[in-house]
């Protein structure tokens, strides 16, 4: 939406260039709920609802974007082959207005989904990032209630079949097998399910669930391990001594 092709579109073919601002800011605005209507769905299910819509939203935006980056590179290549003929260049005229008439209405009805969406946040209890960074988020556990999860199982198959593979087991290395995507996919879900599976506890001796926040802290995770996996609290203040107890 920034690049200046996408810009000099709008100005040129009579697209409304306010009407892009406001659909920049209303893309922003919900952006910025997103990751803590990831933390807060599966606590929430109006939070949920809040986010399936939103990505459907976003799903919609960029449909709308990839038809205009369409027409502009279309009327680029026809900009470049067009003869003189006034008859060619009143066509070419007539199809981008019928276009801007087409696609105005849907950037509006777009707009109003998304104004909507960010209004809600009150109401739902969602906040937005401080001075640019994101929500403070809280630590998760490997708690989940599988029953009211959809649509994961080809991931979570995947997933343990790359956790239980000869490699993995014959591999004398640390192997880290990392879960990535937009806010509100579902990644620490889909963690969850994988940690709780009966192949995955019978497969490992040990089993351990550590929350490694935002502000990362080496003592506090390893203390956070060591606990976990003997299943007894520590009292050690050193880091050494913890990471040498956690080796043994």
């Amino acid at each position: 939406m920034a690049s200046g092709d996408f810009v000099d579109f709008f100005r040129g073919r009579e697209l409304n260039e306010g009407l892009l601002h406001k659909l920049k800011i209303a893309l922003l605005s919900v952006n910025a709920l997103l990751e803590d209507a990831e933390e807060k769905q599966l606590t929430k299910p109006a939070v949920k609802v809040w986010l399936e819509e939103s990505k459907d939203a976003v799903y919609d935006a960029e449909d709308i974007l990839d038809e205009i980056a369409t027409e502009s590179l279309q009327c680029k290549l026809d900009a470049e082959f067009q003869t003189t003929s006034s008859k060619v260049r009143k066509s070419i005229s007539t199809f981008l207005g019928h276009f801007v008439k087409v696609i105005e209405p849907k950037i509006k009805e777009l707009l109003d989904k998304l104004e909507n969406l960010a209004k809600q946040k009150d109401v739902l209890g969602l906040k937005e990032g401080v001075g640019g960074e994101s929500p403070k988020r809280l630590p998760t556990t490997s708690l989940v209630e599988e029953s009211g999860i959809f649509g994961r199982d080809g991931d979570k198959k995947k997933t343990i079949s790359l956790l239980l593979s000869d490699d993995a087991t014959h591999n004398e290395n640390l192997r880290v097998i990392p879960i990535v995507g937009m806010g509100g996919i579902g990644k620490t879900t889909l963690a969850k399910l994988v940690y709780k599976d009966q192949r995955v506890k019978e497969h490992f001796d040990l089993q351990a669930w550590v929350c490694v926040s935002d502000e990362f802290n080496v003592f506090r995770v390893t203390k956070t391990v060591l606990e976990a996996v003997t299943s007894s609290t520590c009292d050690m203040k050193d880091l050494n001594l913890l990471q040498v107890r956690l080796h043994d």
